[in-house]
């Protein structure tokens, strides 16, 4: 059976920074999952003694609190810094920059509408940039009952398909005077998920790697899924079934942002085994 890897996959450069940092600055706490992966989660504790707290209240004067690659909320931010703790930001800049547009603009007084999942972390970040308050939608259906005014910002969730976000965009131009459009879906959103529909337009089975909470894995699959009948998303090689690669001929794998190299090698390993 053939194996083949996507042009484009696996980390980028949000997430590289990010487990640079946790790297570099031992005995330290990052407040939330850095990334959505909980293996290299793991990893950091294990070999560099950085742990996971959720609870805001864990940190101390003197703490070190690395900031996961999504971003947190302005207010959760500026306790942190109230406290004296140390903060080490590992925002990935494509996430700060949303947030800055919302500053910016709710500033001058447009409405700020989201495209995006209101329960994922960066979300729940950038909105609390929205001087004014948000509406975060993840369909267009969504923007027919809301009352805006004559002036409205786009952003986009980073990891978000782009033909989405331009629907949301084309159903507020033509409604208001002046609607901002920010594209803030990141390059490596595009390029991984270009790859993925290339490579799942040719494969008879696709393997997608990724944290179960990870957005863009999520994403990716959905891709996937739209030209390969036979995708799976998996985590790590313990979630595979020798039984889907029956019949067989071609294994086309990618990877979500926040899944290491080490990981997609282990799938590999796992794969060529059973092949």
């Amino acid at each position: 059976m053939k194996i083949q890897l996507a042009e484009k996959y696996g980390f980028c450069f949000g997430v590289k920074r990010a487990i640079k940092i946790a790297e570099e600055n031992t005995n330290s706490s990052t407040y939330g999952p850095l990334i959505h992966n909980s293996k290299e989660i793991e990893r950091l504790n294990l070999d560099f003694n950085v742990s996971l707290t959720e609870d805001l209240n864990d940190f101390h004067t003197g703490d070190k609190a690395v900031i996961r690659t999504h971003g947190i909320p302005k207010n959760e931010l500026a306790k942190l810094h109230e406290e004296s703790v140390n903060v080490i930001d590992a925002t990935c800049p494509y996430v700060t920059k949303p947030q800055q547009i919302c500053d910016e603009m709710s500033e001058s007084g447009y409405d700020i509408v989201i495209f995006g999942d209101e329960k994922h972390p960066e979300i729940r970040g950038v909105k609390s940039y929205a001087q004014n308050g948000a509406y975060v939608v993840t369909d267009v259906s969504e923007l027919e009952g809301i009352k805006l005014g004559e002036k409205i910002a786009i952003v986009a969730q980073t990891t978000r398909k782009a033909e989405d976000y331009l629907k949301i965009a084309d159903y507020l131009i033509p409604r208001h005077k002046e609607v901002r459009v920010f594209n803030t879906i990141c390059n490596a959103t595009f390029e991984n998920q270009d790859a993925a529909r290339k490579l799942s337009r040719e494969a008879d089975i696709m393997i997608v790697i990724g944290g179960k909470n990870s957005s863009n894995t999520k994403q990716l699959f959905s891709i996937a899924a739209e030209n390969c009948h036979d995708s799976y998303h998996i985590e790590c090689e313990e979630d595979i079934n020798p039984k889907w690669f029956e019949s067989k001929n071609f294994c086309g794998i990618s990877a979500g942002a926040s899944t290491p190299d080490w990981i997609i090698q282990k799938v590999i390993d796992t794969i060529e085994e059973i092949s």
